[in-house]
């Protein structure tokens, strides 16, 4: 076993594809694949599956990746301490719901870390909530950022556990309305639901798992009289403004990303959001992971929005 072995492993796992990771370690998709193999048969375990879809990391394999990349780690820090140069560029995946305040937690840790000579490597991914999970529980992301509620709560934190994943909630908020500054309702105190009747709601694609139970929203859209479903957040905002339509979310707006039309109205609903991060139980935080948590909390804390408790 050897750490280029560890390496490519630690590609394969983050980028769910041989071909993609294979260019990653700039090396021939053959070397990456016989690199894995032989590392497979000296271990005597199967660190991947092989499907039609790509390749997935086995119960087998997350144990083996959560050592490998400690190793990696160790031998980065070693490289660095006795030459000044690093052999790993420092990585951080987050999956995530479509949160303003996520993303500018994560360009907070990228400021963090990417210093005029840093190097590093990070991938931001708005998803889905299935897709979250399962990117966590492969591997391929470090962190998710999704929500609970009491809706919610009951399924998705028996999924969590099948998969070995802990929810830390990071703050808690009552819902808000998310619409236009000229919307009719835009200046109200707060806002009833039936109040919303006439105006479209507009919610996130959940893609092949329709579950009321993944959707990002807390209050559901079957009880809404008319829906419209988008894939992300600009062409959400741009309906929100275009046809006086609305989203619910936790509230905390932001204005870079929002532009300055947006405003958050409470909503009269009897249900909170949790939102939180998922990660692998018992792996401590990388150093970027942990500040994104941080960043998180900062970000909401400015907002009024605040709160931390595991599940």
């Amino acid at each position: 076993m050897t750490l280029q072995q560890l390496k490519y492993a630690d590609a394969v796992a983050s980028c769910g594809s041989l071909s993609e990771a294979a260019r990653r370690v700039f090396v021939t998709q053959p070397t990456l694949t016989e690199a894995i193999r032989t590392l497979e048969e000296e271990l005597r375990i199967a660190i991947f599956s092989r499907t039609t879809r790509g390749v997935t990391v086995t119960r087998e394999g997350e144990e083996f990746l959560a050592s490998a990349r400690q190793i990696l780690a160790d031998a980065a820090a070693i490289q660095a301490k006795y030459t000044g140069k690093s052999v790993r560029l420092p990585q951080f995946a987050v999956s995530t719901q479509h949160y303003a305040f996520a993303v500018e937690a994560f360009m907070d840790v990228v400021r963090t870390f990417g210093g005029a000579k840093d190097s590093y490597d990070f991938t931001f991914r708005e998803t889905v909530t299935s897709e979250i999970i399962d990117d966590v529980a492969r591997h391929r992301s470090e962190v998710g950022v999704m929500y609970l509620s009491k809706r919610n709560e009951s399924p998705l934190v028996k999924i969590l556990r099948k998969e070995d994943l802990v929810f830390e909630a990071l703050f808690e908020a009552k819902p808000h309305v998310f619409l236009g500054k000229t919307h009719p309702l835009a200046r109200a105190k707060s806002i009833r639901p039936e109040q919303l009747d006439d105006y479209p709601f507009l919610s996130f694609e959940q893609g092949s798992e329709n579950a009321l139970y993944y959707a990002e929203e807390v209050m559901p859209a079957i009880d809404r009289k008319r829906n419209i479903r988008v894939r992300d957040r600009a062409t959400m905002t741009n309906l929100i403004l275009g046809l006086d339509g609305y989203t619910v979310s936790s509230g905390a707006i932001s204005r870079r990303l929002h532009g300055p039309d947006i405003v958050s109205v409470p909503l009269d609903f009897d249900d909170a959001i949790r939102v939180g991060i998922i990660h692998r139980k018992a792996v401590p935080l990388s150093r970027p992971g942990a500040a994104f948590a941080a960043a998180v909390r900062e970000r909401t804390a400015t907002a009024g929005l605040d709160g931390s408790a595991a599940v």
